[in-house]
């Protein structure tokens, strides 16, 4: 029997019961009821597949030997229609072929008769947690699709719907692979713009030579094999959102023509006389402090001021550590079906692995890893041992100085703010600085005192 506290916990889940020994239907009905559970019974897999239109249980357990529709075919149903749902199979016919076997129909436990009452509710606590983690996983989407479960991450959206109804520039920040792009979506999808075009660039990934082209356009004969005119990503953009991403690599020269094209609102194409007007707001983003850059005159002051009208900050995978679970099981819905793989999630211990690692790639390499683990897996989830291997083989992320004296600074003020509960005054005592001046180093790093007070 569970301890007292944790049947409180799962009191009112509900748990289908199929078994055509009506003996041990009884037994196991008593015994989940105790437990705090809420037992629907079934003597054979086609009263199961009925109780399953009715409602959905928090999991299933399920004899294996049954006349008709037996456990096996019980359980590919079940996944074929809610791979999320788990489902622990009883048997007095248990072997290490059938276990296996039983794995790769993504069963979640497997008990074999006779079995002990503690370790088939400690199991089905498992399940049931794990079962409802996935579930309500799926539906945490907001806007542009960005899935969630951090209360960072929920009022970070939540401010992007504000501004989003706004028509001001924006600058997102946050370190490589965090995610910036989607967030650029979602500030363009919140705003009265949605309907019109959002075009991208990254202005690190494309040739100096090429990037003012890229942008602005150009006409016939500018220069060496331009031999039709082309419109730049401004004018194609005409109506909607422009997205200048890692804005901090713009070359000096190309960002004083931006400054200009904010300012005019009008782009001039490469080898033309002639102006042409365009209506776009521009989202920017950079892994850069910019604010550095500019005191070693590698970013214009004015045109930092003209970008970063409103700005936001995503936090770091590590500091959001709510969204693992939810981003990986994200991926798993993206990324099996791609490979051909009935992957529908990950074993208890894999996911413990993925918790507890602490992700210096963000968002981008936690989807490389969900995907070598869904091209290398074999059964139904992912077990512990593919997410060792796919961590393994990731390679060592080497910051430069400028980014690492960043990534410590903020982390550091997020250590002291926590230890404060957001009393800033303490915070600034203990770090040994001016309240003032504190106040600006959490104004850098996107930081509110209110996110870390206690409440009341």
């Amino acid at each position: 029997m569970t301890p007292p506290h944790a049947a409180q916990a799962e009191a009112g889940a509900s748990v289908l019961v199929v078994d055509d020994d009506p003996d041990l239907l009884r037994l196991l009905d008593m015994r989940l009821r105790s437990a705090g559970y809420r037992p629907v019974l079934a003597a054979s897999g086609e009263q199961a597949l009925a109780r399953l239109e009715v409602a959905r249980p928090g999991a299933v357990i399920t004899d294996m030997r049954m006349p008709g529709i037996d456990g096996q075919e019980l359980c590919e149903r079940i996944h074929a229609r809610d791979p999320s749902l788990p489902v622990i199979v009883l048997t007095a016919h248990g072997s290490i072929p059938d276990a296996v076997a039983a794995a790769q129909r993504g069963v979640f436990g497997y008990l074999t008769k006779p079995f002990e009452a503690s370790e088939l509710l400690a199991l089905l606590r498992r399940a049931v947690d794990q079962g409802a983690t996935q579930q309500s996983q799926a539906g945490r989407t907001g806007l542009a699709g960005i899935v969630t479960a951090s209360p960072l991450m929920i009022a970070l959206l939540d401010e992007v719907a504000l501004v989003g109804r706004s028509q001001a520039n924006v600058l997102i920040q946050g370190e490589s692979g965090t995610g910036k792009e989607m967030l650029a979506r979602a500030v363009h999808e919140a705003s009265s713009r949605r309907d019109g075009p959002f075009v991208a660039i990254n202005c690190a990934a494309i040739p100096e030579a090429l990037l003012e082209s890229e942008l602005f356009g150009h006409v016939k004969g500018a220069f060496t094999g331009a031999d039709v005119a082309r419109k730049g990503l401004f004018q194609t953009a005409h109506g909607g959102t422009v997205f200048l991403d890692e804005i901090g690599d713009m070359p000096l020269a190309l960002q004083a023509k931006l400054l200009r094209v904010l300012q005019e609102r009008e782009v001039r194409p490469l080898g033309s006389q002639q102006a042409v007007a365009v209506d776009v707001r521009i989202v920017s983003a950079t892994h850069h402090d910019l604010e550095a850059l500019i005191a070693t005159q590698g970013f214009r002051e004015d045109l930092y001021y003209r970008l970063n009208v409103v700005n936001l900050h995503i936090p770091p995978l590590r500091e959001r550590r709510e969204d693992i679970a939810a981003l990986a099981q994200h991926f798993v819905g993206r990324l099996a079906p791609k490979h051909g793989r009935q992957v529908v999630g990950f074993a208890p211990d894999a996911m413990e692995s993925l918790m507890r690692f602490d992700w210096p790639g963000n968002v981008r390499q936690l989807m490389n890893v969900v995907e070598q683990c869904c091209a290398l897996c074999t059964t139904a989830r992912i077990p512990a041992s593919l997410v060792a291997r796919a961590l393994r083989n990731k390679p060592v992320e080497i910051l430069s100085y400028a980014d690492a004296k960043d990534r410590f600074e903020r982390d550091y003020l997020i250590q002291l703010m926590k230890i404060t509960a957001g009393q800033v005054a303490e915070a600034a005592r203990l770090a040994q600085r001016n309240r003032t001046e504190f106040y600006r180093l959490l104004q850098k790093h996107g930081l509110s005192p209110a996110l870390f007070k206690q409440p009341e």
